[in-house]
């Protein structure tokens, strides 16, 4: 299972570099609350899990200055290439990069100031490992952060799109959104809370933020996934040319929904969760 999920996002790897400045405004404030909550300081260590292609990385190298560190660490060794480059390319110095599974414990690196995994998390077979080794790998008083995605009901964008792929693949029957590994794997109410105060965890909290995804109409919306959402992509790589491409088709055509008279704008909800590791 590893090694396949590592393989998907080699796929995703590159259309999510590309999309990084997409990405990035999608994610400006999230993040910043992301840092907030992990109670960053010039100097401190933190492990990146599942960094993707170092968006977020940069931002926490930038806030724990030249004298911190930063491990990045991912599943996919594309796009941990990727994540690379651009940290280089923006002139920093303190962060290293390690091909890892976020279920895997990082002993030998310990101890962190602080773990974050930015859209990650969910990805996990087991989250409750992944949680696990985030705790063993924190010093006492650390700060543990991670931002997933929240309610399906109010990420329209993506259940919609999950639905036509499923549809065009001819995959009947219902399928629970929580299912582990999934998008919304820790979306059910109470579910990501109660496992954080379970690995040992305290001051645990959870919010939710609205993090609407601005672009010029669906189009962009529909090109962004289709050339970095693995998931999506995923699903439909079974598929002959043609038949992806009709699906990406329904799928625009089903977006439209959200342009209003301030343009496009595609609603989503995140959830931002935090804990400490007791002294």
């Amino acid at each position: 299972m590893t090694h396949a999920v590592a393989k998907a996002w080699d796929r995703a790897a590159e259309g999510w570099s590309s999309s990084t400045p997409v990405i990035h405004a999608w994610l400006r404030q999230a993040t910043a609350a992301m840092l907030s909550e992990a109670r960053l300081r010039p100097g401190a260590r933190v492990l990146d899990l599942a960094a993707g292609a170092g968006d977020q990385t940069k931002d926490i190298a930038l806030a724990v200055g030249p004298t911190g560190d930063v491990l990045a660490t991912d599943i996919s060794p594309k796009i941990l290439d990727f994540a690379r480059g651009h940290v280089e390319e923006a002139g920093l110095t303190n962060v290293r990069f390690a091909v890892a599974d976020a279920q895997q414990p990082v002993h030998a690196e310990a101890p962190f100031d602080a773990v974050m995994c930015r859209l990650g998390l969910m990805f996990c077979m087991s989250p409750a490992a992944a949680l696990a080794g985030a705790f063993k790998a924190l010093r006492p008083g650390g700060r543990f952060v991670a931002l997933v995605f929240g309610d399906p009901a109010n990420n329209p964008c993506i259940t919609t799109m999950l639905q036509v792929a499923r549809k065009h693949r001819g995959l009947s029957g219902s399928v629970s959104p929580y299912a582990d590994g999934g998008l919304f794997s820790l979306a059910a109410p109470g579910r990501l809370a109660g496992l954080l105060t379970a690995a040992g965890y305290v001051e645990v909290a959870a919010q939710s933020l609205a993090v609407p995804f601005e672009l010029p109409d669906a189009a962009a919306y529909v090109a962004f996934v289709r050339s970095s959402g693995s998931p999506i992509m995923e699903v439909l790589a079974p598929l002959d040319a043609r038949a992806r491409e009709s699906a990406w088709r329904e799928m625009e055509e089903a977006l439209e929904q959200f342009r209003g008279d301030q343009g496009w704008v595609g609603p989503n909800e995140l959830l931002l969760a935090s804990a400490t590791r007791a002294d």
